[in-house]
């Protein structure tokens, strides 16, 4: 696993600590630990998690910006959130879902991998109140493009970014958010270990 994801940040460009590679493979640790009575994953496979779980995640990174309040929103077992967190340890990181068994997992792992700056919210975001707005709120699983950009409506300012990670984006989802005053850029993205493709949608009003 410790090889696989040196050869997979490489790949990516992404440069990594000693410390942070050794922080997103305790990651995978703790999520095979306990996968084996929480069930928070069906990839199981060592190179399979490091492909679909962290560089998967990780391919957001260069689209973000270097500082900011990032909210992960639907965060499952913590991805992408605590991959990004790891790598980006100077941000103020809020990682939601209403699961409670996978927002205890993301608490453990929080706590184990020392993110100060990380913490996890179990809700619905619907029912989510941030006391102040996101630079920037992200998903990675969402059922669709216009759920996830009305669901996180009112944790928008002004200039908050959304972004999400899609196999395809809907192109009526598209049209129909473009013509709501957003503007919108699909960046194609090339994870190591995953051949189907992978687009990271970005979302800005364009009406303020």
């Amino acid at each position: 696993m410790r090889d696989a994801i040196a050869r997979g940040l490489s790949r990516m460009g992404i440069d990594a600590t000693d410390g942070q590679r050794e922080a997103l493979e305790g990651f995978l640790h703790l999520l095979q630990k306990w996968n084996r009575v929480y069930n928070l994953t069906a990839i199981t496979e060592p190179e399979a998690m490091v492909s679909r779980h962290l560089l998967d995640s990780l391919a957001v990174l260069p689209h973000l910006p270097p500082a900011g309040r990032f909210l992960d929103v639907g965060t499952g077992a913590g991805l992408p959130g605590i991959p990004l967190a790891i790598m980006m340890p100077d941000c103020d990181w809020v990682l939601l879902d209403s699961n409670g068994k996978k927002t205890r997992f993301v608490q453990q792992a929080i706590a184990e991998l020392g993110l100060a700056r990380a913490k996890v919210v179990r809700a619905r975001v619907q029912d989510y109140h941030a006391e102040a707005f996101f630079d920037v709120v992200l998903s990675r699983a969402y059922a669709s493009l216009a759920d996830f950009v009305q669901s996180v409506e009112h944790l928008r300012g002004p200039s908050t970014r959304l972004m999400t990670l899609k196999t395809e984006p809907e192109a009526g989802d598209l049209r129909a958010l473009r013509e709501q005053g957003h503007h919108i850029d699909i960046i194609r993205l090339r994870v190591p270990g995953i051949d189907a493709p992978r687009s990271l949608v970005l979302l800005e009003r364009t009406d303020t």
